[in-house]
């Protein structure tokens, strides 16, 4: 049972203590910065003003008309994704295409071999070991 105090005792002290340092609330970005307020380059194109952001959600609704660049990126994205999908199938095809070849071919292997041997087994040194030269009873 003390050991449940003494848990409780020390996630207690960690947040009194984090809840005491200013530090704790920007931990990620400082807030004594002014870059995040006005940013310049490409950073412009990514952050958005709040007004702006505010209201992003309610411009676009379901129905609401894209841009021609929103529909130009989501057809790129969409041909991208085909190219991949046809790449992964064209993959997959040359490997089984492959495989079968190899299979067929030590498949040819054992039954010629088979074969050489059931002619070496069954020649009675009479006549040619040609099975068309076997004459029929």
């Amino acid at each position: 049972m003390s050991w449940t105090y003494a848990t409780l005792l020390a996630l207690l002290t960690v947040l009194l203590a984090l809840s005491w340092f200013p530090q704790a609330n920007s931990a990620a970005v400082p807030s004594s910065t002014g870059s995040a307020k006005d940013p310049q380059g490409p950073l412009k194109r990514v952050f958005m003003k709040q007004a702006d952001a505010s209201n992003f959600f309610r411009r676009r609704t379901r129905r609401g008309v894209k841009s021609q660049d929103e529909l130009d990126a989501e057809q790129r994205q969409i041909l991208a994704a085909d190219e991949r999908k046809r790449e992964f199938h064209e993959e997959k095809r040359n490997e089984f295409e492959s495989y079968s070849e190899e299979d067929n071919d030590e498949q040819n292997e054992r039954t010629r071999e088979s074969t050489e041997q059931w002619r070496e087994f069954h020649y009675d040194g009479m006549h040619p070991a040609y099975e068309y030269n076997r004459h029929s009873t």
